[in-house]
């Protein structure tokens, strides 16, 4: 089983078009090693001709240039995209489905109904596409095990998540299960797991034993500390505020780091869906070197990752 990571930033990406921050700012004159990161979004196949797109980035567009493999060719009119599935309904992960409405076929949707929901009315991308290719949704249950055609050998789990509906979701501040989601992906032959989750704000015990039993984690990297943005004077909110976990422990409740700690020596752990303010994406940054001590990657736009038992 195969993962890309076509975007490895979160909202903004690196640089942020109106950024200026140390991170923003060296990324844009391509010092200090930063690499630019698109916003948050991966590939799965079983072979490496069909792929299920989680999360829509809104810079679809240049991910899918990026990687000519997701482009077949089979015909006139084709893709390697065989279906999209949602974690949630951010806009830094929905928005890209628009760029998707040239399909010739209706856009097989896969999301919670909580998503599905917020898409057709708060921000109704899906009637929007109807006038387009349209889209075929698939409600996903959290719990609940599913394949999607034709990765035949790929099992998908849903996990209802603690974490934040988007600003424009008429449950933002009185959250309902399936606002978030995080995936289990199994290739059924092999038994190899991969576990997803680019935004947690919390890890029940649930979590991690998910995590511990996956052989990648790829989890929610956006801050190095709850107050990161504070700090720096760009926002007045807490990273737990935003729906996520910061890398460093706040409040007397343990970071990312910690949780990660405590997974199996052979696991692959990586950090993803970076904000553009996080210190781990400077290579030269004592952030970035404590995490690597902590035998923890930090995910880049093209990463390759192969899942095996």
């Amino acid at each position: 089983m195969l993962i890309k990571v076509l975007g490895s930033g979160a909202g903004g990406g690196l640089p942020q078009w109106n950024c200026n921050c140390a991170n923003c700012s060296r990324a844009r004159a391509f010092t200090n090693g930063l690499k630019p990161r698109t916003q948050s979004s991966i590939a799965i196949s079983e072979h490496g001709e069909d792929w299920v797109l989680v999360n829509a980035s809104p810079d679809l567009l240049a991910q899918l240039r990026a990687h000519p493999e997701l482009q077949p060719a089979r015909s006139l009119r084709d893709s390697g995209i065989a279906a999209v599935m949602l974690c949630d309904a951010q806009i830094d992960h929905v928005t890209g489905l628009l760029m998707l409405r040239e399909r010739t076929s209706a856009l097989p949707l896969y999301a919670t109904r909580p998503v599905l929901d917020d898409l057709s009315s708060a921000f109704p991308l899906i009637p929007l596409l109807g006038h387009y290719c349209g889209v075929e949704p698939h409600p996903i249950a959290p719990g609940e095990s599913f394949r999607i055609e034709p990765l035949t050998g790929v099992r998908f789990t849903a996990m209802a998540i603690e974490s934040a509906a988007p600003p424009y979701s008429p449950h933002r501040n009185a959250p309902v299960p399936g606002d978030n989601i995080a995936l289990i992906v199994e290739h059924v032959a092999t038994s190899a797991r991969a576990f997803y989750a680019p935004g947690l704000m919390h890890a029940s015990d649930a979590m991690m034993s998910a995590m511990r039993s996956a052989q990648v984690v790829l989890v929610d990297g956006t801050f190095w500390t709850d107050t990161e943005m504070i700090d720096l004077g760009l926002s007045g909110k807490h990273a737990a505020e935003m729906g996520h976990l910061a890398q460093c422990p706040a409040n007397g409740r343990p970071g990312m780091l910690a949780l990660l700690d405590t997974l199996p020596s052979t696991t692959r752990k990586v950090l993803i869906h970076i904000n553009n303010t996080n210190p781990i994406l400077d290579p030269a940054s004592d952030a970035h070197a404590i995490v690597r001590e902590h035998g923890i990657e930090i995910a880049e736009d093209g990463m390759e990752i192969q899942v095996q038992p």
